[in-house]
């Protein structure tokens, strides 16, 4: 008998809009590292529903500034005191990763505030955008190749190394790292960036054979590259003539990240004709006044001084963002069995596949290269190694 046809919309389920929290016997202890970025706060919201507890990391002088990231996370501040069941379950501790004694003193407080440390979110970023040479053009510049991997690299380290000791004790933790799939993939104008990447993930990827014995896991998370890099902050370095897109045609991290945040300008302030001016014809500008424009957020990546800024991002643009790897990370947190590796988005896995398929046949034709040589060493009829 032919089984039915079916016609229509897939029978395929649905993708659930809210997370699966892996089955526990009591709620968790999640500790950030930084606290005010979005995913961290998106993070929270859902994990304070759930009825877990969040120890959120902020680095006091972030905070203090006026700026939209503090003011995000003032108000999701907010929020949490208007929620009651909330309020109890939340606390905030000063940390600047890149000094070891504060991640001792922030463990610390999380342990005596709610008793232990479940999962540790190491998710402490930024980039650095400039090419090899550009990176290298003056003492600041190149200072911020040091600060790269003090912030995505040692401020990570440190606070594993500190919450370790109480996680061992307890023989249970979950350390989380977030990275990207430029611990994959190479990326042109941010060699740096992508190098702090490799190093954090080889590091997590050593120290997870270590700590097993204890029951404590590792996963490294790996969204795609947008997602670390649009919501973290983005410093940038004077770009050198000869790698500008009309002489180098490489494709590098500034020009697309620049039309990028073209965009975001875009969507979020679309632009008005002037008064006195009808949509279709051009703008005059006012006496006295150069025809130039205001510089776009993108433009400032291409200034002739180092820049640094955050994205502006639109809530909505955010939260779509962000919304696949907040699910990701929910959904493995504190999980039994938890992955050792997950990329988040079927582009990334893509992307991922293509390189490791790329890499493996670099090392076939290695191999064949080699094999050919040690023939000639070994070849009694004249060979290399006979040539003296």
């Amino acid at each position: 008998m032919t089984p039915p046809t079916t016609t229509g919309p897939s029978t395929k389920p649905p993708r659930p809009r809210s997370p699966r929290f892996p089955p526990h016997n009591a709620p968790r202890v999640w500790f950030l590292t930084t606290g005010t970025s979005p995913i961290a706060i998106a993070l929270a919201r859902q994990v304070l529903e759930h009825g877990d507890y969040i120890v959120a990391g902020v680095l006091p002088l972030e905070f203090e500034k006026n700026n939209e990231r503090s003011e995000e996370f003032r108000e999701f501040l907010e929020e949490v005191k208007r929620t009651e069941r909330w309020r109890e379950r939340l606390r905030v501790v000063g940390l600047d990763g890149r000094i070891v004694g504060q991640c001792q003193a922030a463990i610390a407080e999380a342990v005596e505030a709610f008793g232990r440390v479940d999962v540790l979110l190491g998710c402490t970023s930024e980039a650095v955008i400039g090419t090899v040479e550009e990176l290298a053009q003056s003492s600041r510049s190149l200072s911020l190749v040091q600060e790269q991997f003090e912030t995505n690299f040692f401020a990570n380290v440190n606070i594993i190394k500190a919450a370790l000791p109480s996680m061992r004790q307890m023989k249970n933790g979950h350390i989380i790292m977030l990275t990207g799939i430029t611990g994959h993939l190479g990326t042109p104008g941010l060699g740096m960036y992508c190098a702090s990447q490799w190093a954090i993930e080889g590091y997590c990827d050593s120290l997870a054979y270590e700590i097993a014995p204890f029951n404590i896991k590792m996963s490294i998370v790996q969204p795609n590259m947008e997602v670390n890099v649009l919501t973290n902050r983005l410093t940038s370095v004077p770009p050198l003539p000869q790698y500008s897109p009309d002489v180098n045609p490489a494709p590098l991290a500034r020009d697309i990240l620049s039309g990028l945040l073209d965009k975001l300008d875009m969507s979020n302030n679309p632009p008005s004709p002037m008064e006195g001016t009808s949509p279709d014809s051009p703008a005059s500008p006012a006496s006295g006044d150069s025809a130039l424009p205001n510089p776009s957020t993108g433009d400032l990546l291409s200034s002739p001084h180092v820049t640094s800024l955050y994205p502006p991002l639109a809530l909505s643009v955010k939260d779509a963002l962000i919304a696949e790897t907040v699910h990701a990370l929910t959904a493995i947190g504190g999980h039994d069995n938890p992955p050792a590796r997950h990329i988040v988005g079927f582009e990334g896995v893509a992307s991922v596949k293509e390189k490791l398929k790329t890499v493996s046949e670099e090392l076939e034709d290695f191999i064949e290269v080699s094999s050919a040589v040690d023939i000639a060493k070994g070849d009694e009829s004249g060979g290399i190694a006979d040539q003296n």
